[in-house]
């Protein structure tokens, strides 16, 4: 496990001193801190434990019980697949059985060229064109197999 560089310690402290007058910010801290680096560092947790006087026991607990904090740096992109039950009436397991075989990962994985991190998510809001699937910020509905891999294609050429 890498260490918080200078600069990762100092947006965290900066995140932590936003929110830490606020009523319960440990949600917001978190948020922030994994908006700012893309995760939220193991080493991050004493200083958001310290900095809003929680024990790290608790801030660990509410890191590793919401699915949506990552522990690892994502990947280039990160694929969203809704996990939700109108998804799942349309066939977002078949789905997601193809993007996890078509991508070599499991959820909340990252694929070895670092290009691809797959994330189940609970509700993109697209129930009306289930199955949906979000990358990068980017909705899709009405997404198959065949359409998965247009995308993948797709976003393997972007930056």
């Amino acid at each position: 496990m890498k260490a918080l560089d200078p600069t990762q310690r100092e947006t965290v402290n900066r995140i932590i001193a936003q929110h830490k007058d606020r009523p319960g910010p440990l949600l917001e801290v978190l948020h922030g801190v994994q908006d700012a680096l893309g995760y939220v560092p193991a080493d991050a947790v004493p200083l958001i434990a310290d900095g809003l006087n929680l024990s790290r026991a608790e801030v660990h607990g509410v890191v590793t019980f919401y699915h949506h904090f990552r522990h690892a740096p994502p990947g280039r992109h990160v694929v969203q697949l809704c996990r939700a039950e109108a998804c799942q009436s349309m066939g977002a397991e078949g789905l997601a059985a193809h993007a996890k075989k078509r991508l070599g990962v499991d959820f909340h994985q990252t694929t070895a060229d670092g290009k691809f991190t797959l994330e189940p998510v609970f509700c993109l809001g697209n129930c009306a064109c289930s199955p949906a699937a979000m990358i990068d910020g980017e909705l899709y509905g009405r997404v198959t197999p065949e359409r998965f891999d247009e995308l993948v294609k797709e976003w393997e050429g972007r930056p």
